[in-house]
This record gives structure tokens, C-alpha cells and sequence, in this order.
């Protein structure tokens, strides 16, 4: 058996970002065959696919594509955060986004079906979780249209991919404001974009409740359709992004600051890793 040398097994690793145990494993059969030891994983990998697939894949990255009148975001999956960073696995994001945002495939079942290099996402996907030995996935997928979009991307450690991506689409010629809402969004976490777009079955859900709390309190019953009132606009503040305080200035809110700049928000999507 031929020796294997740490450097053999750094380059398998930094070539597939399979593990270091794995990799020496491979390496040792191979006898220090580095395209051969490729195989090898590639062949062990495909057999433990069906096995992770009840695994937590709860660490990954956030990626976008924009294009004219439309923008593609991706959540890519993995294990752990040492994958999350490795290039192989940053690479595969790119070419599954391009892929994805080509085809304007809107959800991850007709995201997954698309082909890449003669086979689909999902095959593509899951030759690489084969190799690395971690259960990855495409977890979501959406498109966003609009006249003009404010994308931005956050890093939540300096040597991750972005683990937060917001995608704004708008009208209006304040790209500085367009942009400075999606940061808002970053960190705001609104559910919709204004009060009209909160389905009525959750306003009356959370009426049913702020109505019961407030009689628990033992609040005068003239006063309240007012206590009640006033606890939904703080229900919509949480969860409406124009009625949403401003990040930047919480005296503004959202509505307030983009009517000033002349910019209309059409639409938004954001994506956090693992949530």
C-alpha cells in the first residue's frame, strides 16, 4: 500500500470538501490515486444519500441572479458550517443559481427538474452530497418581478457565503432608499408588504386574541374597540413592512420613507439560512 501524505489528502479535500477521515480512507484504498480515490467517494457517497436524507441540513447559503424584470434567490442546504464555506459547495450555489434563474423555474419541485450539464438539479445535487458526504439540498427557491430590484446579501461571519439575501423590487429612481429598505428587511423580518396583503383570517385570529387578553385585563368595555384597535396597528407593525418602524430612523416608518425618496415597493422576498 502506497503511503498517503497529508498533502494528498488536503488537495482531495479542497477538491471535493470531503471530509479529512474520508478522504485519507479513500486514499489509503486507492493507494494514493487521487482520481481514483474521486471515484471511490463518488461510489460510497451514492450509496449513503438515501441515509441522510432524515439529517438537519440547516447551515448553507443565500444567493441571487438578477435579471431584467426578474430576480432569481436561492437557499442552498448542507450540514455544517465547514461545508457552507468550501468552495466546492460555493461553486455548486453558482451553478445551480444560474441554472434555476436560465430556466425561471419559481419553486424548488420545477427548480430541481432543471437540466444542468445533461442531468437535472436534484442529480447534480445529490452527486455532490455524494461526494462531500453531507446531506445538501435545494431548501427554497422564489422570483421576484418587478421594473427595478434592491439586492442585498448578508454575511453573518466573515468567512461564511451570505446566510441572508433580500430581494426588493420597485419603482422609482432612489436606488440609495431601494437599497436601504432591503437592509430593513434584513433585519425587520416582515411577513408581507402592507396590512392589505395580511390574509383576514390572520387579522381575525389576532383580533380574537388581543380581544380576549384585553377582557382578561379587565379593561372597561367602552374602551375596547380602541385598546383593540391599537394593539393590531402594532400587530401590523410587526408584520407589514410599510407599517414597519424604520430601521434607520424608528420615528419614520417604512410607508413614510419611501413616499419622501419616490419610490414604490412592489414586492420583496428574504431568505435566511436554516429558518
Amino acid at each position: 500500500m502506497a503511503a498517503v501524505t497529508m498533502a494528498a489528502v488536503k488537495e482531495l479535500r479542497d477538491r471535493l470538501g470531503a471530509g479529512m477521515m474520508d478522504s485519507k480512507k479513500a486514499l489509503e484504498e486507492a493507494n494514493g490515486d487521487i482520481e481514483k480515490a474521486i471515484e471511490i467517494l463518488r461510489l460510497k457517497g451514492a450509496k449513503g444519500v438515501a441515509k441522510r436524507e432524515g439529517r438537519a441540513a440547516t447551515e448553507g447559503l443565500v444567493a441571487v441572479a438578477e435579471n431584467a424584470g426578474r430576480t432569481t434567490i436561492i437557499e442552498l442546504s448542507c450540514e455544517t458550517d465547514f461545508v457552507a464555506k468550501n468552495e466546492k459547495f460555493v461553486a455548486l450555489g453558482d451553478k445551480v443559481l444560474a441554472a434555476v434563474a436560465e430556466s425561471g423555474a419559481a419553486d424548488v419541485e420545477a427548480a430541481n427538474a432543471v437540466t444542468v450539464d445533461g442531468q437535472s438539479v436534484a442529480d447534480l445535487i445529490n452527486d455532490e452530497a455524494a461526494i462531500i458526504g453531507e446531506k445538501l439540498e435545494l431548501r427554497r427557491v422564489a422570483q421576484v418581478e418587478g421594473e427595478k430590484f434592491a439586492v442585498y446579501l448578508h454575511r453573518t461571519s466573515k468567512d461564511l457565503p451570505p446566510q441572508v439575501g433580500v430581494v426588493v423590487a420597485y419603482t422609482g429612481d432612489d436606488a440609495e432608499t431601494a437599497y436601504a429598505v432591503a437592509q430593513h428587511i434584513s433585519f425587520a423580518d416582515p411577513l408581507y408588504l402592507s396590512r392589505e396583503d395580511v390574509p383576514e383570517q390572520e387579522v381575525n385570529k389576532e383580533r380574537e386574541i388581543v380581544t380576549e387578553i384585553a377582557k382578561n385585563e379587565g379593561k372597561p368595555e367602552a374602551a375596547l374597540p380602541k385598546i383593540i384597535e391599537g394593539r393590531l396597528t402594532g400587530y401590523f407593525k410587526n408584520v407589514a413592512l410599510l407599517d414597519q418602524p424604520y430601521a434607520r430612523d424608528n420615528k419614520l416608518s417604512v410607508a413614510q420613507v419611501v413616499d419622501q425618496a419616490g419610490v414604490t415597493v412592489t414586492g420583496f422576498v428574504r431568505f435566511k439560512v436554516g429558518a
